[in-house]
């Protein structure tokens, strides 16, 4: 899964974005409402968590942008961190297109608790993720195939955890790249291949990911 964070606060960017990439989660960081203009013209996340109060300009109004403007990527949710804790400001932010609100301060394990729930797929119940006989537990960051646990990376278990919530979908590698690594990743190395191959393995027989030829990559649901 990739976000975009959008924080100004250069030592607190660098902290959510430690903690979040320590969660397996790709992170991009823009300090300033240019810089999240310009990654929203090129890039497509899933969770945007946007502060309202930038040097440049207000979050507010790239929220409301990303919504209507057809030159902006739609990030697939949007969550406001702020220090604006009106009733006001709540309803504002909300009322822009944001999904969830967050004040600062706020406690690191509530970020990313939010962050799950945002992107839960519908089917999902609870922080419980399960297709076919793999089940993957969002919180904390286990996973299983039938009753065997299954030893990941973070990497591996970002990869997994991508394909989970996109079942029977044909995926390729671009898709996988710009989902599940960051803008720190080289487009031209072979990472995907190789970590792909790792969590081929470690899923073990008969495979669950299945290689479709000259379009991409696919978890089958079923066997």
């Amino acid at each position: 899964m990739r976000i975009l964070l959008v924080e100004d606060d250069a030592d607190l960017a660098d902290v959510v974005a430690l903690g979040l990439r320590n969660e397996a989660y790709a992170v991009d960081v823009a300090r300033s409402y240019g810089e999240a203009d310009e990654l929203l013209t090129t890039t497509e996340f899933d969770v945007a968590c946007i502060d309202l109060g930038l040097p440049d300009g207000d979050g507010g109004d790239l929220i409301s942008r990303a919504r209507m403007d057809e030159r902006l990527r739609r990030p697939g949710r949007i969550l406001v961190l702020t220090a604006r804790d009106g009733v006001a400001d709540r309803v504002t932010g909300l009322d822009a297109g944001a999904d969830d609100y967050l004040v600062k301060p706020f406690a690191f394990a509530e970020l990313v608790a939010r962050i799950r729930a945002l992107a839960r797929r519908k089917d999902a119940e609870g922080t419980t993720l399960r297709v076919g006989d793999l089940t993957l537990d969002l919180a904390a960051h286990r996973a299983w195939r039938g009753d065997a646990e299954l030893a990941l990376t973070a990497r591996e278990y970002a990869l997994l955890r991508y394909f989970m919530h996109h079942p029977d979908e044909v995926l390729s590698a671009e898709d996988l790249l710009e989902h599940v690594w960051d803008a720190n990743a080289d487009p031209f190395t072979a990472s995907v291949r190789v970590i792909l191959s790792r969590l081929r393995r470690k899923l073990g027989d008969p495979s669950r990911i299945v290689t479709i030829t000259n379009a991409g990559y696919e978890l089958r649901s079923t066997s």
